[in-house]
């Protein structure tokens, strides 16, 4: 292996006759001029006699070709094997042309792979193409997991790649991109398995209810049940209103709909601490029909109308003393906007609960996965990540003040879809909040996982946060223009994306200071939705047709001329389901196409259906 062709301080070109490259490999340059210098294969080609060497454009210039006849290679006539690689950190001068190469030995390059300790540290994946270093690694980094690949699992032959968790208090926060079907929720999954296994805090938004993570996958999955916690909104977990304070509910009447200055105002002078949502609620009714009815005279005019102690003259009362209070103070059109907000939250069932669970949750060192519509977890995120950040931040700036603090401890934020919760260009209930953890979480201890299909909608100062991005497979060319300014990822990595297999990713860590191409490990764990939606169909349909087989057999043989009314009538005893007729000879004409019932037809041309020896399967 020689460098040929012009070079630079960042990176050279390399050939040679007998050895081909792999991207991404690792090479040593012996520069006799300046010593060892470590690189990375970013680019490769092969030539050949059939193949002219001149059609290589930019990677093949005449510089190259003069250097290769220098150096004795037969232009045309042999097998020639080229690759660029770049340099983890700049030469002081141009590397000589001409110079050697050698593959380095794993101790040589342990701390490019291994950037804290292993204990510390997330097992994400594989590197691609390290096999040779492998072999001479320490027998504690062998055998760690395994890969997913050709529908089977294969042990592990390539070096772990590692994320180093404490240097995640220099280099904080993680994005995950990636197309539908590119592995980024399975990339996903395995990270938070990693959490688990660390006994990590973590907050999940789960629009899809699929990160659960009690289900092992196969002969070598992992129960996880005793380190997550699920909590479905209105059901698990909600807002205690009575817990509320001005701010918070500000910000969750603004998570329906942003408030103006004046309702904010408003809810400032009408919620009380430590009142019921029943409570606030009343005030705002009889205010509002208050200012409806227009002054304080009109409405003791129908308050002297009815019957003293009568149902409607307690209700006017009520009106009356409310309007007294607050009518002068408020204004009818804020009131009205936030009357219909709170009856919107209520309607939405995110009152009644507590957040109790997951902060208990939290404190146990769990992942708590909060479940919901993705409407539900934007309005409920709004509440809970600013009410957790705030308890972290409070205890933190407590102990900095030296006065006594409830401890509360770093956590994750993490969620897919992100771009529905934080994009770019419009506001959002969770985006602020979520826009100030990218910022300022660092110095509290709360980290951020954002996963999304779209980079490009994602808002642009958190993804300027995200120190280590994780990229599947990307086919939007406006995606991967974001990807490659975001990123350190080469013009040849780039041109990969849309071709990377599932499950391959490329990690550009600000850590590590590099890009590496890694193949995420076989999740121990399965979604509750592997199954493919296909067999699901095939099976639904088997299970009733074999139903209904079972409930007619004791007609058959079944003619339709005469017998589908007795039919229908048996049908729905059996199964407790209201059947037509037409339906009735459609599922009779399913069994006989499928070969479970045979199909005689009259003359008159109706149809008489028997039994079939062997019946459907069970």
């Amino acid at each position: 292996m020689k460098v040929v062709g012009l070079t630079s301080q960042q990176e050279v070109t390399v050939g040679s006759r007998e050895r081909n490259f792999r991207i991404n490999e690792y090479l040593v340059v012996m520069d006799p001029a300046q010593g060892e210098i470590l690189g990375e294969v970013v680019e490769a080609k092969t030539y050949n006699r059939f193949m002219p060497l001149d059609i290589g454009g930019d990677f093949v210039d005449s510089e190259v070709l003069s250097s290769l006849e220098a150096l004795g290679y037969q232009i045309g006539e042999e097998t020639i094997y080229l690759a660029k690689v770049r340099f983890f950190n700049e030469a002081l001068y141009p590397v000589l042309t001409g110079s050697d190469l050698r593959e380095p030995s794993f101790e040589e390059i342990r701390d490019l792979l291994l950037p804290g300790r292993v204990e510390d540290s997330l097992l994400l994946g594989l590197i691609r193409n390290t096999q040779a270093l492998a072999r001479e690694m320490d027998e504690n980094l062998k055998d760690l997991c395994y890969t997913f690949e050709k529908g089977q699992f294969l042990p592990q032959e390539e070096v772990p790649y590692f994320m180093d968790i404490r240097g995640m208090h220099q280099y904080p926060h993680v994005g995950i991109f990636g197309g539908s079907g590119s592995g980024k929720s399975f990339g996903m999954r395995v990270l938070l398995e990693e959490l688990m296994a660390h006994h990590l805090p973590g907050l999940v938004l789960d629009p899809h209810y699929e990160m659960d993570f009690s289900l092992p996958a196969g002969e070598l999955g992992e129960d996880f049940s005793g380190h997550f916690v699920l909590a479905q909104i209105g059901q698990d977990i909600g807002v205690h209103f009575e817990d509320l304070r001005q701010r918070e509910l500000i910000k969750l009447l603004s998570a329906i709909s942003p408030l103006s200055e004046s309702m904010e105002a408003n809810v400032n002078i009408l919620h009380k601490p430590k009142e019921s949502y029943e409570s606030f609620k009343n005030r705002l009714e009889f205010l509002q029909r208050g200012h409806e009815m227009g002054s304080r005279e009109k409405i003791e005019q129908r308050l002297y109308e009815e019957a003293p102690g009568s149902a409607a003259y307690k209700e006017l009362d009520l009106i009356l003393s409310t309007y007294e209070t607050y009518g002068n103070k408020t204004h009818p059109n804020s009131v009205n906007g936030i009357y219909w907000r709170l009856l919107s939250l209520g309607r939405e069932g995110i009152f009644g609960k507590t957040i109790h669970p997951i902060e208990e949750g939290l404190q146990l060192g769990k992942l708590v996965i909060i479940q919901g519509s993705t409407r539900m977890i934007e309005v409920f995120a709004s509440y809970i990540l600013d009410k957790l950040y705030m308890k972290r931040r409070d205890y933190k700036d407590a102990l900095y003040r030296k006065s006594p603090a409830d401890y509360f401890p770093p956590f994750f934020v993490v969620t897919d879809e992100a771009h529905n919760f934080a994009p770019k260009g419009y506001d959002t209930p969770s985006r602020g909040i979520l826009k100030e953890i990218s910022q300022e979480g660092r110095k509290y201890g709360v980290f951020l996982v954002l996963a999304t299909q779209r980079p490009t909608l994602l808002d642009d100062t958190i993804t300027a946060q995200l120190n280590t991005k994780c990229i599947f497979r990307t086919v939007r060319a406006s995606d991967i223009d974001t990807i490659r300014e975001e990123t350190d990822l080469t013009a040849e990595e780039t041109r990969r994306l849309p071709y990377l297999r599932t499950g391959d990713v490329f990690i550009s860590s600000s850590q590590m200071g590099r890009t590496a191409y890694v193949r995420i490990r076989a999740a121990k764990t399965e979604s509750p939705h592997r199954e493919n939606p296909f067999d699901e169909l095939f099976a639904m349909r088997q299970k009733q047709s074999n139903l209904f087989y079972d409930s007619i057999e004791d007609l058959l043989p079944l003619d339709t001329s005469t017998g589908l009314i007795h039919a229908v009538e048996v049908l729905e005893k059996k199964e407790g389901l209201k059947y037509s007729l037409d339906q009735v000879k459609g599922q009779l004409a399913q069994l006989a196409q499928a070969g479970l019932l045979e199909e005689e037809t009259s003359f008159l041309g109706t149809k008489r259906y028997k039994k079939k020896e062997g019946g459907p399967k069970k």
